[in-house]
């Protein structure tokens, strides 16, 4: 256990370099309450799982993603320098300044979309810095450190994005989608680019009422239902 990691209404545990995803899901499935955030904070890496327990079925409830992914680039614009530009790919990839450097992902307690999952895990993995001289790095991917995010600590950054999310949800409860859709929208990475998502590729023309992308094809406008980016939990 750490202290003052994660902000109240949640439960902060580290994995210890371990990687939390399995972890977090294991204890969803094992009956863990809601608001479990097991996570590793590395020098060069960010990786979190994070278990709620919805209350809406599935295909609404995955709503989750792009609210996470919403509320993540929130933060990072808050902590973040200035000119930053983070954005969120269709398919739940994080952004920053044109180059991929994460992603979010969803796990659940069913895959039915009518029943209401006993729980669901966003996870989310995040690159800090190049892990050696080269790090892998391409013109397509960056890191936090490379955006000039150097002085953002993970754990603010951690902290910073639990925050976002409990407001979201707020904003969610009482208002709807419409602002999370509204706020998406303008964050998403390839609006009226190429996409693809679920093994769709199209032209990102925005999302319907559920936050599901659309995508426009040879054969017209496809609907991907957010719960084909369901992720398994091992």
């Amino acid at each position: 256990m750490t202290d003052d990691v994660v902000p109240p209404l949640f439960t902060d545990y580290t994995s210890a370099g371990a990687d939390p995803w399995p972890l977090a899901c294991t204890a969803a499935a094992d009956g863990t309450e809601a608001g479990l955030v097991i996570h590793d904070l590395a020098d060069d890496r960010l990786r979190v799982a994070v278990v709620f327990a919805p209350d809406l079925p599935l295909r609404q409830s995955v709503a989750m993603l792009p609210l996470c992914g919403v509320a993540f680039q929130t933060a990072l614009g808050i902590l973040g320098p200035p000119a930053l530009v983070p954005q969120l790919g269709c398919d739940g990839a994080i952004v920053v300044n044109g180059g991929r450097c994460g992603a979010l992902s969803i796990a659940a307690g069913t895959a039915d979309p009518a029943a209401v999952p006993d729980w669901l895990v966003i996870g989310l993995t995040l690159d800090l810095a190049n892990a050696g001289p080269d790090g892998g790095h391409t013109p397509e991917t960056t890191t936090l450190h490379a955006e000039g995010c150097i002085d953002v600590s993970p754990a603010e950054l951690l902290a910073g994005w639990l925050r976002q999310i409990l407001l979201s949800l707020d904003t969610w409860h009482h208002d709807g989608l419409a602002d999370l859709h509204t706020r998406w929208t303008a964050m998403a990475r390839d609006l009226n680019g190429i996409c693809t998502a679920a093994g769709q590729t199209g032209t990102l023309i925005g999302a319907d009422a559920d936050l599901n992308p659309l995508l426009k094809t040879d054969s017209g406008t496809q609907m991907i239902p957010l719960t084909q980016l369901l992720r398994e939990s091992a």
